[in-house]
């Protein structure tokens, strides 16, 4: 029970600072100071922390699955190289980019454990495992094209690039969707904890495996 609270509450606290520190440094390196100048573009978890999200993480770990959320960084579009749709893409897949880079890291020492029959210690091995597959679901997670997660603006910002009739109505319908998107988000949790099983993780679940298979050949 321990190791398992100790597990969670490690990975989701990492996975959310290496996200949340990889929007900031994709956004200072396409021209945005913003969050470098509120002290945001750091590895350190109390600069990324908020309190909500905080005390989610906390009581959700008590449940072996951690889950959670950091203060979002912020960025002005306007400052962006390639434009606010194209540049604010770049920045939000920056997150998703780096927990799925953490759980690649985690992974190779896991790896070579399993093929050399390494004596590991078991909590060792478990601490990395729930690591990568925490990481691994906060990128799928993040990425879904909901608003405000990542995948909303990637999906926008790809659109902007498209040179077609239906990616312009498709965007411009994007751009409307983004003033009541947060109801829409809120009422998708809920239906999701009404639903046996959940719809979130039905659409997740088929990425979820593809990148673990990916990561630990299994």
């Amino acid at each position: 029970m321990l190791t398992t609270f100790i597990a969670s509450l490690l990975a989701v606290v990492l996975g959310i600072t290496i996200h949340e520190f990889s929007h900031a440094l994709a956004a200072y390196l396409l021209g945005d100071p913003t969050a470098r100048y509120q002290g945001r573009l750091t590895l350190n978890p109390l600069a990324h922390f908020d309190p909500i999200g905080g005390l989610m993480i906390l009581i959700s770990s008590l449940s072996g699955v951690g889950f959670g959320w950091g203060k979002p960084v912020p960025v002005n579009p306007l400052y962006l190289r390639f434009g606010p749709r194209v540049g604010l893409a770049i920045t939000s897949f920056a997150g998703p980019l780096a927990n799925v880079a953490l759980a690649t890291f985690a992974a190779v020492p896991l790896r070579v454990a399993w093929r050399v029959e390494a004596a590991v210690p078991y909590a060792m091995q478990f601490v990395l495992y729930v690591l990568i597959s925490t990481n691994v679901a906060l990128a799928v997670f993040n990425m879904l094209p909901v608003y405000p997660l990542d995948g909303f603006s990637v999906l926008r910002g790809m659109l902007g690039t498209i040179r077609a009739r239906w990616a312009y109505e498709a965007s411009g319908w994007m751009d409307r969707m983004m003033s009541w998107g947060p109801l829409l988000f809120i009422g998708l949790i809920l239906v999701d904890r009404l639903i046996p099983g959940g719809v979130i993780w039905v659409v997740m679940q088929p990425f979820y495996k593809l990148l673990m298979w990916l990561i630990l050949g299994r």
